[in-house]
């Protein structure tokens, strides 16, 4: 009986990681923000906020973003299909140059996935 309970409880613990990490709705995902000068990307308690970024297309964009979580999954931004990457240092501003794209939703994310967005190029 009490391995059972252990068990259980395990994969409770599996599905509470999986739910959080990739299937909980962090923030309000419908409202995307256009980038200005003065835009910063927090990335802290596991989310990207903003999370959903719009941008130009066919133009070279900085995007501002302010590591305030220590964790090492923090620690890189991937924008996978713009072959860009950048390493954010923790409480500063890191500067990301996105070279200029075709329209579309390109996603970004942490080296393991779990803090994710998308850069919205119209």
């Amino acid at each position: 009986m009490t391995s059972l309970l252990i068990n259980l409880s395990g994969l409770a613990a599996i599905a509470l990681t999986v739910w959080w990490f990739w299937l909980a709705a962090k923030g309000n995902k419908q409202q995307s923000v256009s980038v200005d000068e003065k835009l910063e990307i927090q990335v802290k308690d596991g989310v990207y906020e903003p999370d959903r970024i719009r941008v130009s297309a066919g133009e070279e964009t900085v995007l501002h973003f302010r590591r305030e979580d220590a964790s090492p999954c923090a620690e890189w931004v991937l924008f996978p299909d713009l072959e860009v990457s950048a390493q954010l240092g923790v409480d500063q501003i890191t500067e990301v140059t996105i070279p200029a794209a075709d329209a579309g939703e390109y996603l970004f994310h942490c080296q393991m996935q779990m803090y994710r967005g998308t850069l919205i190029v119209e």
